[in-house]
């Protein structure tokens, strides 16, 4: 079980943030990227669909993954860290809707918060979660190998993600055994496992007659997992009911809220929804798990 901390309680109704300015980001691969050879243009805007009356930030080209730490304020600080996996269909990022916004809340319930920037788009003739699992396993060593610097305990350190980001949060959390690329320094010496997991609408979970995809190789070690999903969000239902019964056969302590309607990518944004209470339901999980109290 996880030491406990202190809870600022947050209507998500009405949010109210209290954040400390983000640390400029930080490269997880200083010497270059495990198999990157092309120098892409990394490229920003907003010109895509609106999400709850606002657009959305979505970020491609990425080819230095980097992490921009958002460390909670210190008079609520619980010595949790979340690293946060926009999602984007492995294509994009929405980083502003799954990235920022989301580092904002876990600030103000006293988390501090790690955006992940992985690369995208998929890499010809690669898994679509290839380089991005080798991004995050970084990204959770490094936050582990600063632990004390950051004033995080190394034992609550989650990780969680939105849609693909949601799959590169579930993959890291069944494939932490060793890195998936060559040793560089001494934060691929610590454990790359995180410790809690939280998938909000994940995609590629799944695959037919109940089984989950191939990457996802649940054993009893999976870490503790919420997941939030919507029944009319009919092209991924499945991946998050397939993946919940892996992790329920396999003896993993598993939430899922299951809301009617909400459909895809609403991030925390008021979209007129039941579901735009989920906030609420993961703090009573953080509750549950002892990372916050």
């Amino acid at each position: 079980m996880f030491k406990k901390g202190i809870l600022l309680v947050v209507g998500t109704a009405c949010m109210v943030y209290t954040v400390m300015a983000q640390d400029s980001p930080v490269l997880l691969f200083p010497g270059g990227a495990p198999g990157e050879t092309v120098d892409l243009i990394e490229k920003a805007d907003t010109d895509g669909a609106k999400t709850g009356g606002e657009p959305v930030l979505r970020i491609s080209n990425v080819c230095e993954p980097t992490v921009t730490i958002y460390q909670a304020p210190e008079d609520i600080a619980v010595g949790t860290a979340m690293i946060v996996c926009p999602g984007g269909g492995y294509n994009i990022l929405a980083y502003d809707l799954e990235g920022d916004e989301v580092c904002e809340w876990l600030n103000s319930i006293g988390i501090t918060a790690v955006l992940l920037k992985y690369r995208v788009p998929r890499r010809e003739g690669k898994e679509k979660h290839e380089a991005p699992l080798q991004d995050v396993q970084r990204a959770i060593g490094y936050i582990r190998a600063h632990a004390d610097n950051l004033g995080i305990d190394k034992e609550r350190i989650g990780v969680m993600g939105f849609s693909a980001g949601a799959h590169l949060s579930a993959t890291a959390s069944n494939n932490f055994q060793q890195r998936t690329y060559p040793y560089i320094d001494a934060t691929d010496k610590v454990s790359c496992r995180p410790d809690f997991c939280l998938l909000v609408y994940p995609a590629y979970l799944d695959r037919e007659n109940f089984g989950i995809a191939p990457e996802l190789k649940v054993t009893s070690q999976t870490p503790p997992t919420m997941i939030i999903q919507t029944e009319d969000d009919k092209s991924y239902i499945n991946s998050s009911l397939f993946y919940y019964y892996a992790l329920k056969e396999a003896g993993v302590s598993a939430w899922m809220h299951l809301y009617s309607k909400g459909g895809h990518g609403y991030g925390l944004r008021d979209t007129g929804a039941t579901v735009n209470e989920w906030p609420e339901r993961a703090e009573d999980w953080f509750r549950e798990i002892g990372v916050i109290e």
